[in-house]
């Protein structure tokens, strides 16, 4: 009997459960098609799935079940933001760095400001448990971000172009502010039982983590590891294409969300850095072996290499995009109390909530035209020349003023700047995962969150998470076109 604990016993599993796992995968994929199909937006019907599957609605999949399916989500959620880090353009990135800034301050800022004039001073609750559910609306979901942009418009590569860099930037900011407040929110519990906690450092600790491995990694990247990498290493590369490829890759993901972790910041923020980290590792002249013009070249040529990203499209992302992307978006329907939402006070309370929030984060859009803006002036020396030809041939007012056409031309620059604005300021609507772990930690480990405001929260976190991507699927499918090739579009790499 003891020799017998020391391995799972193989059985035959019942021919129900066999049933419920095929329903419960074929669901999820009918659900992600349609969603996608008819309002762009792949990720609402996972959720919904997950909803009925899991405990909130019918409870069909066991307990055990469903925890595995939240792991291995979870998986799929880092390979979401690795694959953003890979095929991130970190010049553009680089080149918008303070517009990103602005904007993910907008998207922290905002939100919790607007939580206290309507929690704290409309609806009475208290002032630590306001910002608690303020922080957890404050936090954009990094996987939805990704999942969104990838999956919106079939013509236009969003990544790849400048509000696409700003977004990303922005959504990266406040998914690492999210998880500083979800630290200091995660020992609340222990401040208010009592214990001694080091407030300083308990707040200090993510922060210096994240902004330590935010300007080491590129520090390492261009003096240390590129160019070891790029004299040794790369040229053995291109013997094995995708298997030294893929060998790097898990090892430097997995050191990456390892020192992350253990550093006390954001998982998902070490496999976005380890994405751009890898991506900045190969040489980039023509002769270098990962400069090819598509995987098969990698593959043919003797001295040429795929790149990773082309790995990554080989070994994960079918996996990826068919299996782990959808359980993770399920998961998040299995966190979801959704029977209890439905009293009179928390519809209320939540719908009301949703609208502020959903106005909180939009509202992050507006720096797109504030900046257009700005650029004006810094751009104007440039366009004198052009500016004394449009003068030279417009036509003079009865007043003997030259009519030059200049603020029509304004005009139309910030009027190019709407959709883009736009673009940006639905895409930063989705909560997700991090707002839901923040309020169920604020929840289940504090005192101060109550039920009826863990419910507003929920409410305001389901509905932005599924408002913001419809919004993007549509604008994306009838401007996605006009935005890449725009000002605030698709950018040729230099």
């Amino acid at each position: 009997m003891a020799s017998s604990e020391r391995f799972l016993q193989y059985h035959e599993p019942g021919i129900v459960d066999i049933l419920i796992i095929i329903s419960f995968f074929t669901f999820l994929w009918i659900a992600d098609k349609i969603s996608t199909k008819l309002i762009r937006a792949g990720i609402i019907g996972p959720i919904i799935v997950g909803i009925i599957y899991g405990q909130p609605l019918a409870d069909i999949l066991h307990n055990g079940w469903q925890e595995t399916f939240l792991y291995l989500g979870y998986i799929g959620l880092i390979l979401i933001i690795f694959e953003g880090g890979l095929s991130a353009r970190l010049d553009l990135l680089r080149a918008n760095l303070f517009l990103s800034l602005c904007a993910a301050a907008t998207g922290v800022i905002l939100p919790i400001c607007l939580s206290y004039l309507l929690l704290y001073l409309g609806f009475a609750y208290g002032a630590v448990e306001t910002f608690i559910i303020g922080a957890a609306l404050s936090a954009t979901s990094l996987g939805t971000t990704f999942a969104v942009i990838s999956g919106s418009s079939k013509s236009v590569d969003l990544a790849q172009t400048r509000v696409g860099a700003v977004l990303v930037s922005a959504a990266v900011i406040d998914d690492v502010t999210g998880l500083v407040m979800l630290s200091v929110i995660h020992d609340l519990g222990h401040l208010s039982g009592g214990s001694d906690v080091n407030l300083g450092w308990l707040i200090g600790r993510p922060i210096v983590a994240s902004a330590a491995m935010a300007i080491l990694t590129p520090l390492l990247s261009k003096f240390a590891f590129a160019p070891i990498f790029r004299r040794y290493i790369e040229r053995r590369f291109a013997l094995y294409d995708h298997l030294s490829n893929i060998v790097l890759m898990i090892l430097v993901l997995c050191a990456f969300i390892s020192v992350a972790a253990y550093a006390g910041t954001s998982v998902l923020f070490g496999s976005f850095l380890a994405g751009s980290f890898l991506t900045y590792l190969p040489s980039k002249t023509p002769e270098g072996p990962f400069v090819v013009l598509s995987k098969e070249e990698g593959e043919r040529e003797r001295d040429k290499s795929p790149t990773f990203v082309h790995t990554f499209e080989y070994y994960c992302l079918d996996a990826q995009k068919v299996v782990l992307e959808p359980l993770f978006f399920a998961s998040i329907g299995f966190a979801i109390p959704f029977l209890d939402l439905w009293t009179g006070s928390a519809i209320w309370h939540g719908v009301v909530y949703t609208l502020l929030m959903l106005i909180g984060k939009f509202l992050v859009g507006i720096w797109i035209p504030i900046w257009a803006l700005v650029e004006k002036p810094s751009r104007s020396q440039t366009t004198k020349t052009e500016a004394n030809t449009v003068e030279s041939a417009s036509p003079t007012l009865e007043n003997g003023e030259v009519q030059t056409g200049s603020i029509p031309n304004e005009r139309n620059a910030i009027g190019a700047t709407i959709s883009p604005g736009v673009l940006l300021g639905l895409a930063m609507v989705a909560r997700g995962e991090i707002g839901l772990l923040i309020v169920e930690i604020g929840y289940n480990n504090t005192d101060y969150v109550s039920q009826a405001g863990f419910l507003t929260a929920i409410w305001a976190i389901l509905l932005n998470t599924i408002l913001g991507p419809i919004g993007v699927g549509l604008l994306v499918k009838h401007k996605g076109e006009a935005i890449g090739k725009g000002a605030w579009g698709l950018i040729p790499k230099t």
